[in-house]
């Protein structure tokens, strides 16, 4: 197990703009990052079609970063994202305490 410091940087943002999120994480000197996809409910989002309610599709980025790069990746996605604006999405650290299966990363530092 690897006890480097690393920190989880998770973005929410509509359907279609993970790859702006990815774009603006490696531009920082991230590694990438893992979409998953998922439904919304923010208060900039209630809509109606038909008389029905409907849920956003959205994005979740996860990009596992070292904690060396953390404001530099957040502030990238939050500038080319527009994240501040409403109804623009969200993004958030978690500490991350160990990790495995980043062999690659170990190797390249």
């Amino acid at each position: 197990m690897n006890d480097n410091k690393f920190d989880l940087i998770i973005t929410i943002v509509n359907k279609g703009h993970s790859i702006d999120v990815i774009n603006a994480a490696k531009e920082a000197r991230a590694e990438g990052g893992t979409v998953i996809s998922g439904r919304g409910s923010g208060i900039h989002e209630v809509a109606k079609l038909f008389g029905f309610l409907m849920e956003p599709e959205k994005e979740i980025v996860l990009s596992l970063v070292d904690v060396s790069k953390t404001e530099q990746v957040l502030q990238a996605i939050s500038d080319k994202v527009g994240i501040n604006k409403p109804g623009k999405g969200i993004a958030f650290v978690i500490d991350v305490k160990k990790a495995v299966g980043i062999s690659h990363y170990l190797n390249n530092n």
